[in-house]
């Protein structure tokens, strides 16, 4: 009896120690703990990992993101006039009379020297023209066919999945017939100038009856001032009353040359009408949602966001 009550006495005084040692390891964790979450240090590691994502986007945009420009003002160009085109508003679309008009000009006066390679004739189904018309004018036009038994390459007449023909058969014959200056295409000719359609713009209404007094310029170059270095191989082409417009629109030199900007931007984009709408919609989901999420949050979470946590210590020895 003796020896058992000794052995108990023994259990529980290690048991208390191992209670005491627990509890000093378990308050010591959580004071450390503790120590290393608080609200002063988390704060500190948030605004310096902000800090650090804004110095990079910054930095990043001083290397990429600035416009290059030319080493003078000659160079440059005249900086064009900024226009309010109706089609660049978020809520506004491409005025389809415009486009008509615009390809009109284009068809009567541009496709001469340049290209519109990225178009093909369904594409002006709908924007411009109905499905007839668009038929109508690829047939005018003879494409190659498929290589017959013989392996002969024939002509046909051309079909709406066509794409609108080059006036040159490559580049050394549009050199040749250019005076070694090769014309651009136009199917991205907004997006590739900086300016857009204020550029193109400028420089279609921009030539002056003659040349600044002192400006020289090589043979075969005009002066205009929104071309860099102000000399372009393009002449003037655009004059009042070019075109007759089907609408009975006045065909002045601004019109023409408004029309056939806003044609040439809708070929760079044919997208953008869809896309504004799109975004639209993706705007009023967007809001719907993000109400939702705030009456989720607020009504079915606060309990748990509100809840309290008591930590109960353990009890110091045991009872027998």
């Amino acid at each position: 009896m003796l020896a058992r009550s000794a052995l108990r006495s023994s259990r529980t005084l290690g048991a208390a120690r191992n209670g005491a040692v627990h509890t000093s390891k378990r308050a010591a964790s959580s004071s450390s703990s503790s120590a290393d979450a608080s609200p002063f240090r988390l704060n500190m590691a948030g605004t310096a990992a902000t800090a650090v994502a804004i110095g990079s986007l910054a930095w990043y945009y001083h290397l990429y993101g600035t416009e290059l420009h030319a080493m003078t003002m000659t160079e440059e160009g005249l900086h064009a006039t900024k226009y309010p085109w109706v089609h660049k508003e978020y809520t506004k679309t491409f005025d389809h009379q415009a486009l008509r008009r615009g390809f009109q000009v284009y068809r009567e006066v541009c496709s001469s020297c340049h290209s519109l390679s990225r178009i093909p004739y369904r594409s002006l189904v709908g924007v411009t023209h109905t499905v007839d018309e668009a038929k109508a004018m690829a047939e005018e036009n003879e494409y190659d066919s498929e290589p017959n038994d013989e392996g002969e390459i024939e002509k046909r007449p051309g079909k709406l999945s066509d794409y609108l023909p080059n006036p040159y058969k490559n580049d050394e014959a549009a050199r040749a017939a250019n005076n070694g200056a090769l014309p651009p295409d136009l199917s991205l000719m907004v997006k590739a100038r900086h300016g857009g359609c204020d550029y193109i713009f400028s420089l279609l209404t921009g030539y002056p009856e003659e040349p600044p007094p002192g400006v020289k310029l090589p043979d075969g170059l005009n002066f205009n001032p929104y071309f860099p270095g102000t000399g372009i191989a393009m002449a003037r082409v655009l004059y009042n009353e070019l075109v007759e417009y089907e609408d009975g629109t006045p065909a002045t030199t601004s019109q023409m040359a408004k029309d056939v900007v806003e044609f040439l931007n809708w070929s760079a984009e044919p997208e953008m009408d869809q896309r504004k709408k799109m975004g639209m919609k993706v705007l009023v989901i967007g809001t719907a949602l993000f109400a939702l999420s705030v009456w989720v949050k607020r009504y079915k979470w606060s309990p748990i966001k509100t809840r309290k946590i008591a930590y109960n210590p353990p009890i110091q020895g045991g009872k027998h």
